[in-house]
């Protein structure tokens, strides 16, 4: 079974996100509330790592003037264990686009995730 880890500091979101998942297929759900709370997770899970890793631009402020979901995107690829791992970025930052393919990411703009089809992109991965 693949294992999820949602980063986003707004718990509604980080619930929608997943009920959507959870209406695809089963998969093992952790979360996080913050950048910073995500990296002491992979860290606590550097044995099992997770397969997929969906993240918020906009959190905590402390990277300005980059954003806090690169930060952690950043952090990720510090460990050899998550080279595998699939990234995406869920926000509504309006360069989304250009942070992706910065970083050689997914995105899923989240004025699209109102239409759960657009989650398809998960079980895909």
């Amino acid at each position: 079974m693949k294992k999820i880890l949602i980063v986003d500091d707004s718990v509604k979101w980080v619930e929608y996100h997943i009920e959507a998942i959870r209406l695809l297929d089963s998969f093992i759900i952790d979360t996080a509330y913050s950048a910073k709370a995500g990296v002491a997770k992979i860290e606590v899970n550097i044995d099992e790592p997770y397969d997929i890793i969906l993240t918020d631009m906009q959190m905590e402020s402390d990277f300005l003037p980059t954003y806090a979901g690169e930060w952690f995107i950043r952090q990720i690829r510090t460990f050899k264990q998550y080279d595998n791992t699939k990234i995406v970025i869920i926000s509504a930052t309006s360069d989304i686009k250009n942070v992706a393919e910065r970083n050689n990411v997914l995105y899923l703009p989240k004025y699209l995730c109102t239409d759960l089809k657009r989650y398809a992109i998960i079980k895909e991965l």
